[in-house]
């Protein structure tokens, strides 16, 4: 849906269309001229008339986009934004006109524009993404006109599948973009029904744990470093490095590793650690209801 300008805008993006209409264009000579003083000597007059000359350009780009809700205004002001990018890096010296090469700038400049400013959710991110969103309105309106649509008016999964073919995106990618243009952003905020006392947030699904699972889960926590502790203390020294290095350790040791630390060979630590975990099994038996709840090898 366009979106319609206050008519003091009007007046003004008109008058500014008129301004552009009106200026004359360049001849190919002129235009290198101008583009070879800029980029060689910085006029700035020499720019100013040669960015004046094309602002139609911004003009006639910025119309085939006035239906994506934004103002014309806004458009045009990004697409001359465009302009004065392609006119800093523009070469004359590779004999290609600087309309020819403006135009791609202009269309990204607006392009990028409607992107960040059409939704508040971030519509497209990759190339893919971009290419979809302009184009799938076409190709949807093309489909429709050859039956593509089921009985909703959502597009078949035959029709998805085609387009998806035709601008290389995966099918999932056409199907989710086809959700986000039929559906326009909407507060959470929103009553739910005219005059009702539930707005749409109050119906959103919280994943996380309810504070009867999170004082339950500390409590048990607490307990199982309570058991854990106590068991360790009665290990020797050696056997509480190779317990705390090999299994309470994200990234548990090697029996080489190890050792090469305390001084023996590799088949002793794997001895100790035997040894070990048995005196703590028989530590957590004595203690604990139920040894499994410590999370060892039980």
């Amino acid at each position: 849906m366009a979106y319609i300008d206050d008519p003091e805008a009007q007046r003004a993006n008109v008058a500014y269309i008129k301004r552009s209409m009106a200026t004359p264009l360049l001849t190919r000579e002129h235009e290198q001229a101008l583009a070879v003083k800029w980029r060689q000597d910085g006029d700035q007059k020499a720019l100013h008339e040669l960015v004046t000359a094309y602002t139609r350009l911004v003009v006639g780009v910025a119309a085939r986009f006035r239906n994506y809700g934004l103002p014309m205004g806004d458009l045009v002001q990004e697409g001359n934004v465009g302009l004065m990018q392609a006119a800093s890096r523009f070469e004359p010296e590779r004999g290609v006109r600087f309309s020819t090469y403006a135009t791609w700038w202009i269309r990204a400049a607006i392009q990028d524009f409607i992107l960040r400013n059409w939704s508040i959710v971030r519509t497209g991110t990759t190339a893919s993404q971009k290419s979809l969103f302009f184009n799938l309105r076409r190709l949807r309106a093309r489909i429709k006109d050859s039956g593509g649509l089921s009985g909703n008016g959502t597009m078949t999964g035959k029709a998805r599948k085609k387009i998806a073919e035709e601008l290389g995106v995966p099918v999932g990618d056409v199907e989710t973009m086809e959700q986000r243009l039929s559906a326009a952003d909407q507060s959470l905020n929103t009553p739910m029904s005219e005059g009702g006392d539930y707005d749409w947030q109050d119906f959103l699904s919280d994943d996380r744990p309810d504070p009867e699972a999170v004082i339950i889960d500390h409590h048990d926590g607490h307990s199982r470093t309570v058991w854990l502790k106590k068991a360790l203390g009665e290990l020797t020294d050696r056997e509480q490095i190779i317990i705390k290095r090999r299994r309470l350790s994200e990234e548990g040791a090697t029996l080489e590793e190890l050792g090469r630390e305390l001084g023996v060979s590799k088949e002793r630590v794997r001895q100790l650690e035997t040894r070990a975990m048995s005196k703590l099994r028989s530590a957590i038996e004595r203690d604990v209801e139920e040894p499994k709840d410590l999370l060892l090898e039980y």
